[in-house]
């Protein structure tokens, strides 16, 4: 017969999780207004009667850098992570 093991335990503690969790929250939600504001823009400018069309442009460059400040705060809550489950593991 073969052993039974056990999952693996978490490395992390509660408190440690919750402070990964809100680690560069202002970041992440910030990111989700750029992408927001970015489609409404987009809108604007498509939809709008007398808009200039350079909006659409303009649209896609906001979004792209909400994408971007969303990317960075997953990124750096990741290295976040990964340095508390380390140190648990010593």
């Amino acid at each position: 017969m073969s052993a039974v093991t056990l999952p693996p335990q978490p490395s992390i503690t509660l408190e440690e999780y919750e402070a990964i969790r809100v680690f560069h929250r202002g970041t992440r939600n910030t990111g989700y207004v750029f992408c927001l504001v970015g489609v409404l823009v987009m809108c604007a400018g498509r939809f709008m009667s007398g808009a200039p069309s350079w909006l659409l442009a303009v649209g896609v460059g906001i979004i792209v850098f909400g994408w971007g400040l969303l990317a960075y705060a997953t990124m750096k809550r990741l290295g976040k992570a990964r340095v508390l489950a380390a140190k648990g593991r010593r």
